[in-house]
């Protein structure tokens, strides 16, 4: 088996028969297997599912968990990935579809070729189905292929859809302890593969990455604290996965999701929390004299402070004016 197609679905119903479409039409020279977990959906995935397994009984494999396996859907992934038989799997979620009936045959020959790759990706298109905007393409600065260094910056980089990767099975033979502890799979995964070999680049347009409100990054919350401190524990521990190499601009990125926190819901009415959130920031980021001062004004100084300090220094122009 030269490729496992990796799907996983949670009340994918109205998207799923297009995901399953996009794949079983791949024209290759060789076999590959379709794995789709399904994470317990409540609407009628699994009886779609169903129908199109019986349909396609030596391609299409059913992993129907009896309870929703948690965590957006990583776990779910990893037990598809467990069950692939094949040399390469190709991952892609429910909501998602391919655009080019020759991807998987392109993204295993380049494997084939490059033995040094432990992955490799096409461009993407991002829809955002629920809401007025345009369809855009993932990937602006096109390269032959990537390595760690694209993937670390200041802020979260995201440039690889899931439905554009291919990737080596035995790039990563065993996930480490602190993958499981992250909310998102993506991100720590294409650090992890990249530290295993260049991810190879193929410059066209092959799948289409959907957002909708009833998607995993729909619970991206920016404003919840839960969210802000699982992404702060994830990139420590991917310094910490890197040794260090990056440890300047991922504190910087660290320090990023604690100016966020600042105005997280669960500390709107608490000075002490927020007070010690700024001092974190201040620390890690080390950001530029005029926001250290705003910082300092509008988190660290209490309230009472800042308006003694304003008459303070708005005395002498009272002075004056009486005069």
């Amino acid at each position: 088996m030269k490729v496992s197609v990796s799907i996983v679905t949670y009340n994918h119903a109205k998207f799923v028969r297009q995901t399953l479409d996009s794949v079983l039409c791949q024209q290759t020279n060789f076999d590959f297997e379709i794995i789709v977990g399904d994470d317990l959906s409540k609407d009628n995935t699994r009886e779609i599912l169903a129908e199109y397994q019986a349909r396609y009984p030596d391609k299409i494999r059913l992993l129907l968990h009896p309870q929703n396996m948690g965590n957006n859907g990583m776990y779910n992934a990893l037990a598809t990935f467990k069950e692939a038989r094949g040399e390469y799997i190709a991952q892609m979620d429910g909501d998602d579809y391919w655009i080019n009936p020759h991807k998987l045959q392109k993204q295993a020959d380049m494997l084939d070729q490059h033995p040094e790759y432990s992955a490799c990706f096409t461009n993407a298109l991002k829809v955002f189905e629920d809401e007025q905007y345009e369809p855009f393409v993932l990937v602006d600065e096109k390269k032959p292929f990537y390595t760690v260094d694209d993937l670390i910056g200041e802020e979260e980089i995201f440039f690889m859809a899931t439905s554009s990767i291919m990737f080596r099975k035995n790039a990563i033979p065993e996930y480490p302890a602190w993958y499981y502890q992250s909310q998102s799979g993506d991100i720590p995964r294409n650090v992890l593969l990249a530290k295993a070999g260049p991810i190879g680049y193929i410059d066209e347009t092959m799948s289409v990455y959907r957002k909708n409100r009833a998607g995993a990054s729909y619970s991206d919350n920016e404003k919840d604290r839960a969210f802000l401190n699982n992404r702060i524990l994830m990139y420590s521990n991917i310094n910490q996965e890197l040794d260090y190499k990056y440890d300047k601009l991922l504190r910087k990125n660290i320090a990023r999701y604690y100016k966020l926190m600042l105005e997280a819901n669960q500390y709107k009415d608490s000075y002490f929390r927020r007070a010690g959130v700024a001092l974190k920031y201040l620390y890690l980021g080390k950001p530029k004299p005029e926001v250290a001062k705003e910082i300092i004004q509008n988190y660290i100084l209490p309230a009472p402070v800042m308006k003694l300090y304003s008459a303070i220094r708005l005395m002498p122009h009272r002075l004056m004016d009486r005069s």
